[in-house]
């Protein structure tokens, strides 16, 4: 029997792996595993949500493991460290326990077709004190580790008085750093419910760094305007054309010799894929660790491995690379799908064409702005406020559809809409 592996249960890698396994794993035509360092997959896009506590993962997280044994597939738990691909071979690291007492030695494993879906993590460019003073917003582990740290700060600042104040500083004004922005505001508003009568969004000081000429580089630029007004509207500092040279504890210090000073610090700039990427051989990477694909998605090396998501370097018509998004990741699991398929069958595979549906940037409960479309109709089409709401919110639901499926999804989506009434709002512990 053949061996599926897919690395990596993203927004790509699982919604991969559940077609997977319903079309071989449950008539036993081939053995589909999904491997993760986690046990809980969240939708990337609202990890700013875990990280403020607006979103609780212990409820609206999905376990692998209960997971698989719904969608005919297996899930075993670890870090990819290795990858030989020619003796179809990857390895694992040893799984330890939080004493470091080892509960699973390194092991390897076979594969016949391998799917890297291993994302990307945050680029600190090699800056000087980023990684030992700056928090990460890669995994939902890490956006745990930054909301206790707020809750901490929220407390501190509630207990000193009304003049006391909570200085965040955010690097990277992509979408993450824009949306976590005014999340933030948003979450010191409603702790005025919980305890903390004092506390409101006016007690927050938020500075969003960007080394660029202007937030959301990646979107239009009437879309960055309109995200910017807001945020500066809310009390947001956007600080553009400001290159961060080092961190600190207690802060930036940039190439203009000034220092920023906060009381969390947030890095959101740039991504890459992991670093051991780049030391696996056969593989042709990106200096972001990406691994280059033929227009099938698969190696250019290796016809049996695929390669979908953020580490994904894929070459587009005009000569720039498909840019790391969820939708990308959710075209290109639908196509590998197919290649799959195709492949077990001897067929001629198809090649993968990146369509631009849009971007949105959710502002929490103040605005939502964006661009739908994209290449379709040949155009674009600006939308704002409850519109640009709903379709948002859609894009999660959608996800949701394809990895339990119509029915399941519809009970997940009033079961949370049912939790929104009768649990707190906010995640407090």
């Amino acid at each position: 029997m053949k061996k599926i592996v897919v690395v990596g249960g993203g927004a790509g890698g699982l919604e991969l792996v559940t077609k997977l396994g319903h079309a071989f794993g449950k008539k036993q035509q081939a053995e589909v595993i999904l491997i993760d360092r986690s046990q809980t997959h969240i939708w990337k896009p609202l990890l700013h949500e875990v990280a403020t506590g607006s979103l609780d993962i212990n409820n609206d997280g999905l376990n692998y493991r209960a997971h698989a044994a719904k969608h005919h597939y297996q899930f075993q738990l670890g870090t990819l460290i290795d990858v030989d691909p020619k003796t179809c071979q990857l390895t694992l690291a040893s799984l330890t326990d939080d004493k470091g007492h080892i509960i699973l030695p390194e092991r390897s494993i076979q594969y016949d077709s391998l799917i890297m879906a291993i994302g990307s993590v945050s680029n600190d460019f090699g800056t000087p004190g980023v990684s030992d003073n700056c928090y990460f917003l890669d995994s939902h582990k890490q956006a745990e580790r930054f909301q206790q740290a707020l809750l901490n700060q929220f407390l501190r600042v509630h207990q000193e008085g009304p003049d006391a104040r909570l200085k965040l500083a955010i690097v990277g004004g992509g979408a993450t750093g824009v949306e976590l922005s005014a999340e933030l505001f948003h979450v010191a508003d409603m702790l005025k419910a919980y305890g903390m009568p004092e506390m409101s969004g006016k007690r927050v000081q938020v500075e969003l760094i960007e080394a660029g000429s202007r937030i959301l580089p990646a979107l239009p630029e009437h879309i960055a305007s309109l995200a910017a007004k807001e945020l500066i509207r809310l009390g947001v500092t956007i600080s553009e054309n400001t290159r961060v040279v080092r961190a600190y504890d207690g802060g930036f210090h940039t190439a203009d010799e000034v220092d920023i000073h906060a009381d969390l610090m947030i890095w959101a700039a740039g991504v890459k894929a992991p670093d051991f990427v780049a030391d696996i051989e056969g593989f042709e990477t990106t200096r972001n660790n990406q691994i280059l694909v033929k227009n099938t998605l698969q190696t250019t090396q290796f016809d049996n491995v695929f390669v979908i998501g953020d580490c994904c370097a894929c070459e587009q018509a005009d000569g720039s690379f498909v840019p790391p998004r969820a939708q990308s990741a959710h075209q290109m699991a639908s196509l590998v799908f197919d290649n799959i398929k195709a492949s077990f069958l001897s067929e001629p595979l198809k090649e993968y064409v990146y369509k631009d549906y849009g971007s949105l940037v959710n502002l929490s409960r103040y605005s939502t702005v964006g661009n739908l479309m994209g290449n379709l109709m040949g155009g674009s089409m600006f939308i704002e406020g409850r519109i640009a709401r709903f379709v948002y919110v859609s894009l999660y639901r959608l996800h949701l559809i394809a990895i339990h499926g119509w029915l399941k999804a519809t009970i997940i989506m009033m079961a949370q809409k049912i939790g929104k009434v009768v649990k707190p709002k906010l995640k407090l512990h």
